[in-house]
């Protein structure tokens, strides 16, 4: 057990041990966010999917009813799309317009079809932090605004016989979006597809104001689920999840501003929450920064719970995450990362009162995600990320692990009452600075100490 660390720590931890930062005002920071948000404001003129063509049979080709549907709404300046329960399947996406709200009543499921031609021609879009050309979204909505989707029905991505092989695929064409993006070839020739492996998002809404997302379940996604790109104003509340094929990401926010992200039932194929902001050069060149991020009362299930990075090139901050658990296993609790790849910064981060039970790690934090990068000089700054109540049953690799660079160390971190029960490592630092530990177990409480007994005494044997 000589990696087990038992301690109640009320010591400083620093390279040069600095006074703390005192903290910032979370509430404050946090209710200005949470003030800023709406959500979409709902049109109440009603359709029926069904007078536009549609059949809840499972087999009539439901994407011509719901083009129809988005024309007439748009005609009207707005409305409320109503689908009675049914299977609905789509031979193509959904492309939305502004002012509509897209609700499923329970027992409704959109069940999209899974041939790739279908999502062509191609839109404009994104893929891990690239601008590009690719495969629209199965729902998509770009410069709209006061979009929604409520209801108790179901989105089926129906993607595990395409779309989810096709990662083994996908190196090619990675490569080549990176080079474009290195390169700063520009958006309009980065152009994907077909002949090519990128995946679709499931849900993506791009340059959008005012949406909501409520309610739903959605399953086999065909990459991540819901993508929030380049958007702000944001509402996702109480979706429910069984989405486990490969990359199912639950709810990525990119380059977005204002986002309520609450009463969420995970249960993703990868990361739960992941707040991005772009890859490298289109990151530093679009420099729009992730914030005002509010994640609360939800219950993780799956990769990690909540994830900042990798690709955060434009930064990322005022991100609160509080009164969270788990339904589930978690392989990490927060998992922040960025590489000397990506520039930017990631601060002003919130992680309170949240309860895990066995992960790998709870806390990791690290400057050199996947090795990359190490001969560019786009040091990330992190700094200024405040952990209080945290609770852990079991962390199998590491309770908190911290890898800045001897470049740009990690600074002015700081936990407060986090208790981990058992953990094989509770303490890893690298290239810190002002890093400080208030009431912390890590690895369990060490108790009153004993007393010495005569077999104690070394000098006497």
């Amino acid at each position: 057990m000589k990696h087990l660390f038992y301690a109640l720590l009320t010591l400083c931890f620093a390279a040069g041990c600095s006074t703390p930062t005192p903290t910032l005002d979370r509430e404050a920071m946090r209710d200005a966010v949470l003030a800023r948000i709406t959500g979409a404001t709902m049109a109440t003129t009603e359709l029926s999917i069904l007078d536009f063509g549609a059949a809840g049979d499972g087999q009539t080709d439901c994407k011509p009813a719901f083009d129809r549907a988005m024309a007439r709404a748009a005609e009207l300046g707005g409305a409320r799309i109503f689908i009675p329960e049914g299977l609905y399947h789509l031979c193509g996406p959904i492309h939305f317009v502004s002012n509509v709200c897209l609700e499923l009543a329970e027992g409704a499921t959109l069940r999209f079809d899974p041939e790739p031609s279908h999502y062509l021609p191609v839109v404009k879009t994104s893929w891990e932090g690239t601008f590009l050309y690719n495969y629209s979204p199965f729902i998509y909505g770009y410069g709209l605004h006061d979009v929604a989707i409520i209801g108790q029905g179901t989105i089926d991505g129906n993607a595990a016989t395409t779309f989810a092989t096709w990662k083994e695929h996908q190196g090619p064409d990675k490569e080549l979006s990176r080079r474009y993006n290195h390169e700063q070839t520009p958006i309009e020739e980065r152009i994907f597809g077909e002949g090519h492996y990128l995946r679709p998002q499931l849900i993506q809404f791009f340059e959008c104001e005012r949406i909501t997302l409520q309610g739903v379940k959605i399953i086999n996604a065909p990459f991540w689920c819901i993508h929030l790109l380049c958007s702000k104003n944001i509402l996702c509340d109480a979706l429910r999840y069984d989405a486990k094929l490969v990359n199912n990401d639950g709810i990525d926010p990119e380059y977005a501003q204002d986002v309520l992200i609450q009463n969420i039932e995970f249960d993703n194929g990868d990361d739960n929450v992941a707040i991005k902001c772009g890859r490298d050069d289109d990151g530093r060149r679009h420099a729009t920064p992730s914030s005002g991020i509010v994640i609360r009362n939800c219950r993780f299930k799956g990769l990690h719970g909540v994830v900042l990075g990798s690709e955060m090139s434009a930064g990322i901050e005022q991100v609160f995450i509080e009164n969270c658990t788990y339904g589930g296993y978690c392989k990490r609790g927060l998992y922040i990362k960025t590489n000397p790849d990506r520039g930017g910064f990631i601060r002003n981060i919130f992680f309170n009162n949240c309860t895990f039970g066995e992960v790998e790690d709870l806390f990791f934090l690290t400057s050199m995600y996947a090795g990359e990068g190490l001969d560019n000089h786009h040091f990330t700054s992190v700094h200024d990320l405040y952990i209080e109540d945290i609770s852990c049953q079991k962390a199998h690799a590491a309770a908190i692990v911290l890898q800045g660079t001897a470049q740009e160390p990690l600074r002015n971190i700081h936990f407060s009452r986090v208790d981990v029960e058992e953990a094989a490592i509770g303490l890893s630092m690298d290239h810190t600075e002002a890093i400080t530990f208030t009431d912390c177990h890590l690895g369990g409480y060490a108790g009153v100490p004993t007393t010495a007994s005569h077999k104690d005494n070394v000098f006497g044997r």
